[in-house]
């Protein structure tokens, strides 16, 4: 496995023990419905890169002003 994930899943581990020790809630969807909504927007993200599209959004703003 990557040592870049390791790592992350390792920070994330104590950054969730963290919360959970201090009562406080987790920054992040509570169910797995909202973490395969997080997972599905990644997705959607990469598929857009992989596919080359999309629009230049803050482009099209500058020009209007």
């Amino acid at each position: 496995m990557n040592l870049e994930l390791v790592l992350a899943l390792l920070t994330g581990l104590v950054a969730g023990a963290l919360f959970r020790s201090l009562q406080i809630p987790i920054p992040a969807p509570p169910n797995l419905a909202g973490i395969l909504g997080v997972v599905g927007i990644y997705l959607g993200y990469k598929v857009v890169e992989w596919a080359d599209v999309g629009v230049d959004l803050l482009g099209m703003l500058n020009d209007l002003v």
